[in-house]
């Protein structure tokens, strides 16, 4: 693999216009596909086969018109028992009026005759009903129904909310923070504007064109409003990264006095071989995703996927071509006109640096090195164990939005169960039995512990479908309101001749994350046992994949741990903006759990790949760890402050999932970077000794060998001298 990379890095110098010419064509053809071809993105989160989505289909097929996206305004009057007045009444209704001749509504109903007041008449709720889903609402019939009641008198607050507010998440100037602080990185790693600005170049190109693949294609596949995000954050910091490996071993090169076009070809060859195997790991754990078998999640993957694999083409491809281009430019000005730079034996990096420092430490103090770095990421996984899972609401949607201040309003007149109502569809094959079961499941349901009350039934035309509407006493994401959920099922399930399938917002999340939660063990243990192969692979040793994989199990616990505190307990919550603490998303976990793992397998490969490489050319165990960590430290330190960066860019977005998000591989980078990678690693390498690379021989002979350090390639360089 290693001389095929190389091969491929010096054909990318030498015909350089030709491999910049090509991806400006994909960026811009694919630019072109995205703004013709792209379509809306789901706010929703479906789960084919769990009760809620079952109901919701039936309703869809029998019972159109109460399949649509609903709104629920909220009326508050200056003073209490002012709606009974003249006044009040007269400004309710024609808040009602004006809702219903809303484009796309098809009904708006009036408080006054369901009894939708508060007790001390001072709040009023008007259901608005529309004829498709939220993600069918077009952005035209959002922004009139969010005008609704604008106009009303001097006192009166009227504030349109419900599931049809879902909006996209937008990206803005936030998180350009995030890539101008990895901008600063890169000038201060490498000492030269040239080569920083030729990382970031090809690292946005890379963005371009896979965001752009993304958008041209969600015409046809539909995609969340979170996907995109993710492919964005997620396509910056590995480009940037990966770009910054080739870069940083082809400066090398040159300082080493070899010609820019051999310089380029070892540096793919070697880093290269790096970057796609790390790309690799991250494509198959996002791609892994698909096993859940939850659609909206295998899309998120794949789209994410998808720009992490434009990012690996992009780096071993445009990057050489782009240094191609620069030069000696990429080298710091005073060290331009050097042929090459005296090294001792180790190499041309300086022994006294602090990576080398830092690795003569860890492993001199190994054993309390290790047990301290045990025993503090196991304090900090500690609130793990409290962690709920939810999708979000709009209880914790920013203060001052419109579907904060409806659901705050909701909740000030008519408590938290207004605010995630349930809809129950009972069904049947006559009207008779439906009849019949309705009086049925409406007692049991009354008889339920956290019901606060049953909406009288609607009826389909022909009679044999009926919702019901019950209201919890707890809002959508308490813990009291998912036993009632699941207790309401286990009570209606034994009617006789009808069907009683209980859905809407508060049902689906309670759906989602308990299917997410089922899957969340096997899809660790994919990943873990994932990870432990390809280990095995690259570093033909048993024990070196199981230290690893244990160590990604302390950062994915260490990283929960802090999530929880921060997100869903609220403490320092104002450190990252989030105005009210709630359970996590649903598929935070899963997700970052396939993230965090090639992330680490990055800095895993790029760490340990050099400790191997020097105890096969003949240096001790000890020798090669404190090499390994001394020639890496700079470049993997780096690597991690610019995925900070970039992940920290997007916790100053206002959405509550993207904060948490980006909060989340922040912290997971950080902490598997700097205390599992380069502090734990190098203590437990000491301290396995030899041991650390002992492979059984009948395995060794079964392997295939990837050759990610490059043997090969000096080998076929030795037997051909004359092409450096």
């Amino acid at each position: 693999m290693a001389t095929l990379l190389y091969r491929l890095g010096r054909a990318s110098l030498r015909r350089r216009r030709l491999v910049v010419a090509v991806w400006l064509v994909v960026l811009v053809g694919l630019g072109f596909a995205a703004a013709t071809l792209r379509g809306p993105t789901a706010s929703n989160f479906t789960m084919p086969g769990t009760e809620s989505q079952r109901a919701l289909d039936l309703l869809a097929d029998r019972f159109p018109a109460a399949s649509g996206a609903t709104g629920t305004i909220a009326v508050k009057a200056p003073a209490a028992g002012q709606l009974a007045t003249p006044e009040g009444q007269a400004v309710v209704k024609g808040i009602v009026q004006q809702a219903a001749t809303l484009p796309g509504v098809v009904a708006a109903v009036d408080p006054f005759q369901v009894q939708a007041l508060s007790p001390d008449g001072r709040y009023a709720l008007v259901q608005v009903q529309f004829a498709t889903g939220a993600d069918e609402v077009t952005d035209e019939q959002r922004k009139a129904y969010e005008k609704v009641g604008a106009q009303a008198a001097p006192g009166w607050q009227v504030a349109p909310g419900g599931e049809v507010l879902n909006t996209e998440p937008e990206v803005g100037s936030t998180e350009a923070l995030g890539v101008a602080v990895a901008a600063i990185v890169l000038m201060v790693t490498f000492g030269s504007l040239v080569a920083a600005g030729m990382t970031m170049l090809n690292a946005l190109i890379g963005v371009g064109v896979g965001m752009a693949g993304l958008f041209a294609l969600s015409g046809a596949v539909e995609l969340t409003s979170t996907a995109p995000i993710l492919a964005l954050m997620l396509g910056l910091a590995v480009g940037i990264d990966y770009s910054l490996f080739i870069t940083s071993r082809h400066r090398q090169n040159l300082l080493d006095g070899l010609p820019p076009e051999e310089a380029v070809g070892r540096a793919v060859g070697t880093a290269g071989s790096a970057v796609l195997f790390a790309g690799a790991t991250v494509v198959i754990a996002l791609a892994g995703l698909a096993v859940v078998d939850i659609p909206f999640l295998t899309v998120m993957g794949l789209a994410a996927a998808g720009t992490v694999t434009v990012a690996v083409l992009v780096a071993i491809t445009l990057q050489p071509a782009l240094l191609g281009f620069a030069g000696r430019r990429v080298l710091p000005r005073k060290l331009r006109g050097r042929e090459a730079v005296e090294s001792d034996d180790t190499g041309s990096e300086d022994r006294s640096g602090f990576g080398f420092r830092w690795a003569r430490w860890t492993t001199r103090f190994r054993l309390p090195v290790i047990l301290a770095g045990l025993l503090g990421l196991g304090l900090l996984a500690l609130p793990a164990q409290d962690m709920r899972l939810a999708l979000p609401d709009a209880g914790t949607a920013p203060e001052g939005s419109a579907a904060r201040v409806s659901n705050d309003l909701i909740r000030e007149g008519f408590g938290p169960g207004f605010t995630g109502r349930l809809a129950v569809v009972v069904t049947a094959d006559s009207p008779q039995a439906t009849s019949a079961a309705v009086p049925q499941v409406t007692a049991l349901i009354q008889r339920t512990e956290n019901v606060l009350a049953v909406a009288p039934p609607q009826v389909d035309p022909t009679g044999r479908t009926a919702l019901l509407g019950v209201i919890p006493k707890t809002g959508p994401t308490d813990a009291a309101t998912e036993t009632m959920v699941n207790d309401i099922r286990a009570q209606v399930g034994g009617i006789d001749n009808a069907e009683v399938l209980l859905t809407g917002v508060t049902a689906i999340g309670i759906d989602v994350s308990e299917k997410l939660t089922d899957a969340l063990p096997v899809y660790l243990l994919l990943v873990v046992g994932l990870s432990i192969l390809l280990l095995m692979l690259v570093f033909r040793s048993i024990l070196v994949p199981v230290k690893a994989a244990l160590g990604f199990l302390l950062t994915v616990a260490a990283t929960f741990g802090i999530t929880v505190a921060v997100f869903q307990q609220g403490h320092l919550a104002e450190l990252v903006g989030l105005d009210t603490p709630g359970p996590l998303i649903s598929f935070l976990p899963i997700l970052l759990i396939g993230i965090l793992f090639g992330l680490a397998m990055d800095y895993e490969v790029f760490l340990v790949s050099r400790m191997r490489e020097d105890f096969v050319h003949g240096d001790t165990a000890q020798q090669a760890t404190i090499n390994g960590m001394g020639h890496g430290a700079r470049v993997v330190t780096a690597a991690a402050l610019i995925m900070i960066s970039v992940f920290g860019g997007f916790v100053f977005l206002d959405d509550p999932v993207i904060k948490s998000m980006g909060f989340a591989l922040a912290v997971g980078v950080a902490i598997d970077a700097f205390v599992v990678r380069m502090t734990i690693v190098p203590a437990v390498m000491s301290l396995l000794n030899t041991k650390a690379w002992w492979l059984p021989r009948w395995l060794d002979r079964a392997l295939p060998n990837v050759d990610i350090e490059g043997e090969g390639l000096r080998a076929h360089l030795d037997r051909q001298p004359a092409k450096v």
